[in-house]
């Protein structure tokens, strides 16, 4: 049996975080590691194409040929009686932490940092997630999440480290690791908004609808971040074959699958379990990265995987 940090919603109910067990299926565990593989991908190519357009225009696009993907889905969501605008306030909140602020920090975190240290320092989710769940939403910490946490976060030193804790002597944070920490702290808030769920049933109850809303505040944001960018550097786009296929890839697969997929496993397993799954992130961000290198998976990497997979277990059985 596993903790679930939300109740039953019904309408005309508040809409409060309590407390409740509930047995976590392996659809809901496949829900939860599809976005780290997902964003672990994002990560890399966003790397490799850093030098073909800017990091804050790059989220722009992504996010307008993602608003593109839902537009034939959930373009009733933008008639004046669907029922978003009434809830404008809560969806430009959604918009500027999920699809404008995370994403675009993100990639400028990518502008000096690695992919890997870049999915490290978001491997901090599940510290953000119970500190807000605990002074916002009054979800209690209980010692079994303090102890997974724990063991998650011993993964990621061992991914940092490579299986040798020396190494850790030498990490040294770049201006990319502290974009990429405030970018987090945006995702852990996000996630808990998703518990909320004050919309109307019929934006809720329809996953393309419930992120075209979401998108199209985004896109509002990420415009003008982008007109900043534009206005204060020298951005150049280099169009080809690659960025086009960078686009399609974060479109499709971190933006509207692993959207999709996060925001059900939320709903099913709590903010805080979806937390610790997260810590999957830079364990597939290092695999991925060897591949590339044509390097093979060393044995820390399986030492990693069982610490960070021991954390879920641990933080989330009853």
């Amino acid at each position: 049996m596993f903790r679930k940090a939300l109740s039953p919603w019904r309408p005309g109910a508040p809409a409060t975080v309590t407390r409740m067990t509930q047995r976590i299926t392996p659809g809901t565990a496949t829900l939860l590691t599809i976005p780290p593989l997902l964003w672990a991908g994002n990560a890399v190519v966003g790397r490799m194409v850093q030098d073909l357009i800017p990091p804050v225009t790059l989220n722009f696009a992504r996010w307008a040929l993602a608003f593109v993907i839902l537009l034939p889905l959930a373009s009733w969501v933008l008639r004046p009686s669907s029922g978003l605008w009434p809830h404008w306030r809560r969806f430009a909140l959604l918009g500027l932490l999920g699809v404008g602020g995370y994403n675009a920090l993100q990639y400028l975190a990518l502008q000096t940092s690695t992919p890997l240290n870049v999915t490290l320092v978001a491997s901090s989710s599940p510290l953000w997630m119970l500190a807000l769940g605990t002074l916002f939403f009054s979800v209690k910490v209980t010692r079994a999440q303090l102890l997974g946490a724990g063991l998650s976060m011993a993964g990621v030193l061992v991914v940092l480290s490579r299986g040798e804790w020396a190494q850790l002597m030498q990490l040294r944070l770049v201006t990319g690791d502290l974009f990429m920490l405030l970018a987090t702290a945006c995702w852990a808030w996000y996630s808990w908004l998703l518990t909320r769920r004050a919309e109307p049933p019929a934006i809720r109850n329809d996953w393309a609808a419930f992120l075209m809303a979401q998108v199209v505040f985004g896109l509002a944001w990420s415009g003008a971040f982008t007109a900043g960018e534009w206005s204060l550097t020298d951005a150049r786009i280099a169009w080809g074959w690659p960025l086009a296929a960078t686009l399609v890839f974060v479109a499709i697969g971190p933006a509207v699958i692993a959207y999709r997929c996060w925001g059900l496993g939320v709903q099913r397993a709590g903010p805080t379990v979806a937390g610790f799954f997260a810590n999957l992130t830079p364990l597939f961000a290092a695999l991925m990265s060897a591949a590339f290198l044509g390097e093979t998976p060393q044995p820390f990497h399986l030492l990693a995987f069982a610490l960070i997979v021991g954390g879920i277990v641990v933080s989330s059985r009853r």
